[in-house]
């Protein structure tokens, strides 16, 4: 198997300015452009987390495109945490965070 094949995974946190902003919906079709499965949601601190599986490269790229983000959202800081893949997830989604009241 080749190197590009291999299948690694990633938990990648943003912060910033970055919720309200179609942040979510940017990162779906960035990592979804990429064939990327996995998800990202809204925490409840006001950062973004993304749990991306799939080739080592790809999920880099994704965090490059992240560290950008859509025009109003501004990133401050952006964290990849390596992880191993579960393969349970198909494609990429959106989740949405239940807010503690």
């Amino acid at each position: 198997m080749s190197r590009a094949g291999l299948r690694v995974a990633a938990e990648i946190i943003i912060e910033g300015d970055i919720q309200g902003v179609g942040y979510r919906n940017f990162a779906q079709r960035k990592a979804l452009q990429l064939g990327l499965a996995g998800y990202v949601m809204n925490l409840k601190n006001g950062n973004v987390r993304v749990r991306a599986e799939g080739p080592r490269e790809l999920i880099e790229e994704l965090a490059r495109d992240l560290e950008k983000g859509p025009p109003l959202a501004r990133v401050g800081k952006l964290s990849v945490t390596w992880r191993s893949p579960t393969g349970r997830f198909a494609s990429f989604g959106i989740r949405f965070a239940e807010f503690d009241a």
